[in-house]
């Protein structure tokens, strides 16, 4: 059957095009730049040798015209894998925030989509554009069965002692307020990847995600213990543009003492902050050249974006009580030695030692950078949130 995952963003559209079973997708793509004149497609074809790209610059008002120009490349008489998109049978939405809800994947129908729109204040960021995406391929592919895979759902087997906060139990039982967790569906693939690796089903594991958002999860048997976000995606490590663990006085302090609204203190620490706030980049590569041309900004975040992901290593070997493997994975994380050099420094005591010429080689797929006689295993996993999705969407349709 043709499978297609879309993970819908704010202004975004990524997505991947199957001919399950086969997990090598035929097409992949990303729609940029929604609402603004100068959006942008990039298409990848994969059934042939030639592997065509098609890249497109084009006016796209809303997500509904950037998926119908989807669509349109789909069936493109030159190009086009499809004779018609009714062919697709499946479609799968990533969606970031399932609350308690939603422990597992969802097939989507009207009651499923009342409680996205009821969590949209949790995920005022996500959601509603995860929402958007569900509705517009509603109407695109009506023949298909829609499948809601979520972000929170694999943090749903945390015990209530990592996801309660000491507050008055009420504004648990009332509000909801816990530790969520998310990129679960990113750290579910790799923590799978690396103990099928490793050979073993009950591994204890750690996962480091980094990209523009970062997060941590300590994995035991294939559940998630722990995981370094919570109620919402600001906490835990430091980010591109979030400013990641905070002492909640410091907001007090802006608010009472420096006259900041809170509006202007939520866009401080979601947008402002991180990497950016300190060097004036977010993007890594761009850190990465200041820090060679002597930058001292530079350096100290890269010390202290390493550094805070060392202090969550040891607090989650502490929770798994021992450790199988660190994995990294995503764009920071599977492509800038450097960090995981600063990362896996001193960290000898818990049975990490990092190869350096296997760490500097850059290479495709699933690699081991640990000196061979390291007793605990460092990985360099790629994550594939969308195979991840479409895996879940045909074992729910399946079973």
């Amino acid at each position: 059957m043709y499978l297609f995952v879309i993970n819908s963003g704010s202004s975004s559209i990524k997505y991947q095009l199957f001919r399950w079973p086969a997990e090598q997708p035929v097409c992949s793509g990303l729609v940029e730049r929604i609402g603004l004149p100068d959006a942008t497609i990039t298409h990848n074809v994969f059934t042939s040798e030639a592997e065509p790209v098609i890249q497109r610059s084009q006016p796209l008002p809303d997500h509904e015209a950037g998926l119908r120009e989807v669509v349109g490349l789909l069936t493109d008489p030159a190009q086009g894998v499809l004779r018609d998109p009714q062919q697709i049978e499946v479609v799968g939405h990533r969606v970031v925030h399932g609350g308690e809800a939603f422990a597992a994947t969802a097939l989507i129908t009207p009651a499923v989509k009342a409680e996205i729109k009821r969590l949209f204040s949790l995920a005022p960021l996500h959601n509603p554009a995860n929402y958007l995406g569900i509705e517009v391929a509603e109407n695109l592919f009506p023949q298909a069965r829609q499948v809601a895979v979520f972000d929170t759902a694999f943090h749903q087997t945390l015990p209530p002692k990592a996801f309660r906060y000491a507050l008055p139990t009420s504004f648990y039982t009332e509000f909801g307020i816990r530790a969520y967790g998310f990129h679960g569906t990113s750290h579910q693939y790799v923590a799978a990847q690396a103990a099928l690796y490793i050979g073993n089903s009950a591994a204890k594991l750690i996962t480091i995600h980094l990209g523009n958002g970062c997060s941590m999860a300590a994995v035991l048997g294939g559940k998630c213990l722990d995981t370094s976000m919570g109620f919402g995606p600001l906490s835990g490590l430091v980010m591109g543009t979030r400013s990641g663990d905070l002492d909640a006085s410091v907001i007090f302090h802006l608010i009472q003492e420096r006259g900041y609204e809170p509006a202007q203190v939520q866009s401080l620490l979601n947008k402002s902050s991180g990497m950016l706030g300190l060097t004036g980049f977010s993007d890594m590569r761009d850190i990465t050249k200041s820090l060679l041309a002597g930058d001292p900004a530079a350096a100290l975040a890269y010390d202290l974006y390493a550094y805070r992901i060392q202090k969550y290593i040891g607090a989650y070997a502490a929770v798994l009580n021992g450790l199988d493997a660190v994995v990294f994975t995503a764009g920071v994380g599977e492509n800038d030695a450097r960090i995981r050099t600063l990362v896996c420094r001193n960290l000898e005591f818990l049975g990490l030692h990092l190869d350096d010429a296997r760490n500097e080689k850059r290479a495709k797929g699933l690699r081991e950078i640990n000196k061979a006689e390291a007793r605990v295993k460092i990985l360099v996993v790629p994550t594939n949130e969308e195979l991840a999705i479409a895996r879940q969407c045909a074992e729910l349709l399946t079973t």
